[in-house]
């Protein structure tokens, strides 16, 4: 039988968008404030010698800095006052979800609903202006030690630009923070993994045309742009696949005697998805593995010996240190998420609450273990997926497939396409919930009107 709201989603047609008035304000707030975004990583900061600078990027985007421009959405390569992106808002995440497992006051926050939510949010932001002060500081230090033929990278170093640049970054960051809620809020979807997506989107057409000038220089074979494309084309359809896997448990609800009529007796599914933590493990594991590194390339260049080039060179992408600690802190996360995200055992007493079980278990505890038993071994495949779509590429730049792989532009890779393919599912839906909800709004309107007029 298909359920009224089906009926709804297959009926939903053009007619029914251009009537939806606040979708379609809401479309429009958000392309607004994304367009705001790319707007500020095209200005750039104040006291940067740009020729000098370009010289420095080049050799500091060949390794980890290639990374960091890509969830940056290109404001590094032009110095620009969004540099600092939004990892920091997003290493802040990770330390307050950590701390919320083990602070006792944090998870009593946690379990007052709203208000708590709210409190946890606000100790976010403070984590986020303190981790943005510090990596805006590290980039001061950077820049000013940065020299090459073109000159010193910066104009007039001292402890005015210091403060410059420590303001001007922080107050992007904060800015971009709160640009995310407010997209989240008056937008469409997660204003955060939109600010991200649109970064890395804007960055594709140059990425492929660099892959495609790859080709023509002998770089890359033919053969190999062949495979590549195809290969491309197979990941996104293979993650398309997974992200709308699920495995669903059968609940029965019990027949119920009300006066002479029979009630209840029906069935129903609890669906859990294949990959419950989404593209939040690479987000996080991308994060912790840019935190320390955000500004080695420029030291590492200004003193070839010493101890930050060992660092850069072994935790670049493609070296097999950095494909470790990645796998490894996607496989944590997979599992750490998805137990903050979904809690077997007060599903199972939702369950229990309203008469609802799962046939041959008894509700309750017996429910919630067997309903974590299930998560568990589909949380292994998850991470395992996400494990694989996002190593796949480290793999190819690493040249363990073919020469010139290392060439590759990072928005060509498996977290990005990830990314982008996933965020762009998810405002889909965001946007189909708010039309079927109009149609429901619709429907409710006529009926009052036909009840008004009997």
């Amino acid at each position: 039988m298909v359920s009224a709201a089906e009926q709804l989603a297959q009926n939903l047609n053009f007619s029914a968008f251009s009537k939806a008035t606040e979708l379609k304000q809401r479309i429009w707030f958000t392309l607004g404030a994304l367009i705001v975004y790319r707007v500020g990583t095209f200005i750039p900061m104040p006291g940067i010698n740009a020729e000098a600078y370009a010289i420095a990027f080049n050799s500091f985007n060949q390794g980890i800095g290639g990374m960091i421009n890509l969830f940056s959405g290109g404001a590094i390569a032009n110095m620009a006052i969004f540099a600092l992106g939004i990892m920091p808002y997003i290493s802040a995440s990770i330390i307050m979800q950590l701390m919320t497992a083990v602070s006792p006051h944090l998870e009593e926050l946690k379990k007052e609903g709203e208000q708590g939510r709210k409190q946890i949010n606000q100790y976010t932001r403070y984590g986020t202006v303190v981790l943005a002060i510090a990596q805006a500081l590290g980039i001061a230090v950077g820049l000013e030690g940065s020299e090459n033929a073109a000159g010193p990278v910066v104009s007039d170093p001292g402890l005015f630009f210091k403060f410059t640049t420590i303001s001007t970054l922080t107050a992007g960051t904060i800015f971009l923070m709160w640009l995310g809620e407010q997209i989240t809020a008056r937008g469409v979807g997660n204003g955060i993994s939109l600010i991200i997506f649109s970064g890395i989107v804007a960055g594709m057409p140059g990425a492929l045309v660099q892959t495609l000038s790859l080709g023509e220089q002998g770089t890359l074979s033919a053969i190999t742009m062949i495979l590549l494309v195809f290969g491309v084309v197979a990941m996104i359809a293979f993650i398309v696949y997974i992200e709308r896997s699920q495995r669903r448990l059968l609940v029965q609800y019990p027949k119920r005697q009300q006066g002479n009529k029979m009630t209840g007796g029906d069935q129903s599914h609890l669906p859990l998805k294949l990959n419950s933590s989404g593209v939040i493990p690479p987000i996080f594991a991308s994060s912790l593995l840019l935190l320390p590194a955000t500004v080695v390339g420029f030291w590492g260049a200004q003193d070839a010996s010493s101890w930050v080039t060992t660092l850069t060179a072994t935790l670049g992408p493609g070296q097999p240190l950095y494909m470790a600690v990645y796998a490894g802190l996607i496989i944590f996360f997979c599992f750490f998420y998805t137990a903050i995200v979904f809690n077997p055992a007060d599903t199972a007493d939702n369950l229990k609450k309203y008469g609802g079980f799962i046939p041959g278990y008894r509700p309750g505890e017996r429910t919630a273990q067997y309903i974590d038993y299930v998560l568990t071994r589909l949380t292994v495949i998850g991470a395992a997926y996400l494990t694989v779509v996002c190593l796949i590429p480290e793999l190819i730049r690493g040249d363990y497939f073919f020469e010139g792989g290392s060439s590759i532009p990072f928005y060509i890779g498996g977290t990005s396409i990830l990314i982008v393919v996933t965020v762009t599912m998810d405002t889909v839906a965001q946007i189909q919930s708010h039309l079927l909800a109009h149609q429901y709004e619709g429907l409710i309107k006529k009926s009052k009107l036909r009840g008004s007029r009997k």
